[in-house]
């Protein structure tokens, strides 16, 4: 008599186990990617918003921008702007529809350095939403974290309930200022970081415990925990699924579609590395940021500085474009083009 053999369980794969430790988040505009990977959460920033726009299946959504723009009015500019604006809430709406969490929708990395701009966008976007159904509880506003933008995020969260999510962050200063204002949510970015030790130093590969990215997140996660800052630590701008696994049992890690694919097809096992326990071990000193010593510690960090300019001027231009191919099809055929 054959004895038949002995079934085992199939192993999970690596993208189920990392949601077991950490909340994972999409990092696209892409509905499609959403549905397939089916994230707690979802970001958008500009560079996602154009590359979607441009797809055939969206299409519709920015028809629908354009005629909004055109019913308020005003001058060209004025109509680009509220269309470009529409246009951003039309797709954090439909992600939302996919989603059980929040979407983050970012404000224009133009105003970074002007906090009452940032802080007159935000409530803008938010009136948007409302206007579409949607309460600000499901929404998070994405700020660059400039000076400027943390302060905005403190006067959004304290003074008229908006969560916030500061985006373009690459210095331990910038992690403490944020963590000090007492917004909801921060956006480190690893892979821009990895991008820059490359490019500046003799050393071109690291591996995933070694990366400067994956070790500047985990300094901030630790002092976060440490010293019992409520704001969520969001590890984001993965090169690859190394530093991604590197990073399991940070709160948040929001992922592109790419990379969700490469975690859902590996069966490898993962252990959390990151845990509140070792965080409040761990050798941290606690400090405090005023504008000056924010200014001064920032500017210490050659990358950090680089990284954000660059950051800003990418996500600037972007919009641009944007607002450009909106113009063009909101414009054209009245100016007989």
């Amino acid at each position: 008599m054959s004895l038949s053999p002995v079934k085992r369980p199939k192993m999970e794969s690596a993208l189920e186990q990392l949601k077991q430790h950490t909340t994972v988040v999409a990092d696209t505009g892409d509905f499609h990617a959403i549905d397939q990977y089916k994230p707690l959460d979802a970001t958008t920033n500009p560079s996602l918003i154009l590359a979607a726009a441009q797809m055939p299946a969206y299409q519709e959504l920015v028809e629908d921008a354009i005629k909004y723009g055109n019913k308020l009015g005003g001058s060209e500019d004025e109509q680009v702007q509220n269309a470009s604006d529409k246009l951003f809430v039309l797709f954090g709406a439909e992600i939302l529809k996919r989603i059980p969490g929040r979407v983050s929708t970012e404000v224009d990395a133009r105003l970074s350095f002007d906090k009452e701009g940032m802080i007159k966008r935000a409530k803008r976007l938010i009136d948007l939403y409302k206007e579409a159904g949607i309460g600000k509880d499901r929404i998070l506003i994405k700020l660059s974290s400039t000076w400027e933008g943390i302060q905005a995020g403190k006067v959004l969260e304290e003074q008229h309930g908006i969560h916030c999510n500061m985006t373009l962050l690459f210095s331990f200063a910038q992690a403490v200022a944020c963590a000090e204002a007492g917004v909801t949510l921060i956006s480190p970015f690893v892979g821009r970081i990895l991008d820059w030790h490359v490019a500046n130093t003799d050393q071109k590969t690291y591996e995933p415990s070694e990366d400067p990215g994956v070790k500047s997140v985990t300094k901030i996660y630790n002092y976060y925990k440490k010293f019992g800052y409520k704001t969520i630590v969001m590890g984001a701008s993965f090169r690859n699924i190394g530093e991604i696994k590197a990073l399991t049992g940070c709160d948040y890690l929001t992922i592109s579609p790419k990379l969700l694919g490469e975690l859902s097809k590996e069966n490898t096992k993962l252990t959390p590395t990151l845990s509140v326990k070792d965080a409040q071990a761990s050798n941290l000193e606690k400090i405090h940021m005023d504008e000056k010593t924010f200014r001064w510690e920032h500017n210490e960090d050659q990358m950090a500085v680089e990284k954000l300019s660059d950051g800003i001027r990418k996500f600037a231009a972007d919009a641009v474009k944007l607002e450009r191919m909106l113009k063009e099809r909101m414009f054209s055929t009245k100016n007989g083009k």
